[in-house]
């Protein structure tokens, strides 16, 4: 991935930005140019909340190179508190302890670094959330 490109993402990347359309006003992630609901061309970029809770995960256990270090990888379908889904990876919990309805928050965290550039990508992950 080019430097330009995370620069660009950095707002949905860091801080979970989406968007929220001006016409008919559902909020959605990623942002885009363009309603996904109505395709209604104004939006606005909102933070969204950070925290949420599982609604369905998969654990993958054979990964691309340069992610095999990582593996089990569990990724995620998250609910956020306001409704907009969000697909991440989960951190900090072990397979087995991952399970439907659990509360989780968003974090930075490393993705992965770019060996030839020595470039290091942050991103957002979900951690296991204490109940509320």
């Amino acid at each position: 991935m080019c430097p330009a490109r995370v620069w660009r993402e950095k707002g949905a990347r860091y801080r979970l930005e989406g968007g929220r359309c001006k016409r008919c006003g559902k909020a959605f992630y990623p942002p885009k140019p363009a309603c996904p609901y109505c395709g209604y061309p104004e939006v606005e970029k909102v933070e969204l909340p950070k925290r949420g809770r599982v609604i369905s995960f998969a654990i993958e256990h054979i990964v691309p190179e340069g992610f095999r270090h990582q593996a089990p990888v569990i990724v995620a379908l998250i609910e956020l508190e306001n409704g907009v889904k969000v697909l991440s990876t989960l951190t900090d919990v072990r397979p087995e302890n991952v399970y439907i309805g659990m509360p989780v928050e968003a974090t930075l965290r490393r993705i992965w670094e770019e060996e030839d550039e020595g470039i290091i990508v942050y991103g957002i992950k979900f951690t296991p959330a204490e109940q509320q």
